[in-house]
């Protein structure tokens, strides 16, 4: 049912805790299902994003999916971060069964939220993000259909 990939980071999962004085941090949930993803960003002066960690309280997926986010988003510019779609989380962990889809979908809202916040503290706009959803469950049934 689940990867090899999925596993290991629910069993094994990198970056979990959280950063003080964070220069980002995004909160995002899904009432539905009941998983709630907060993810920590430092960024240097440079945009380039220095650390990042997780806190899920959710499924196993939602770990998974945390865990995932965390290591494609560390080392990068906040415009390469803003290119971690669900789709490339899910392809990183080597698939998620289609009822586990929107756990992906929360660690894209996560990082977007955290990127939020941040654009949020420095007075800059991010081209092409939006202001998150604080619950990914509006619209995930659509999303979910396409896998």
């Amino acid at each position: 049912m689940y990867s090899e990939k999925v596993m290991d980071h629910f069993n094994n999962p990198r970056n979990v805790g959280e950063i003080e004085d964070a220069s980002g941090v995004g909160t995002v949930g899904n009432a539905k299902c009941g998983d709630i993803m907060r993810i920590y960003l430092d960024i240097d002066e440079d945009q380039i994003i220095r650390d990042c960690k997780f806190k899920t309280f959710g499924c196993g997926a939602a770990v998974a999916t945390s865990s995932m986010a965390t290591e494609l988003v560390k080392g990068k510019t906040i415009q390469e971060a803003m290119q971690v779609t669900n789709k490339a989380v899910m392809e990183a962990l080597d698939g998620l069964p289609p009822v586990k889809v929107h756990c992906s979908l929360l660690a894209e809202e996560a990082i977007h939220a955290a990127l939020w916040d941040y654009a949020e503290k420095k007075h800059i706009t991010i081209e092409g993000l939006e202001k998150p959803k604080s619950d990914i469950h509006e619209g995930e049934e659509a999303v979910e259909e396409e896998y």
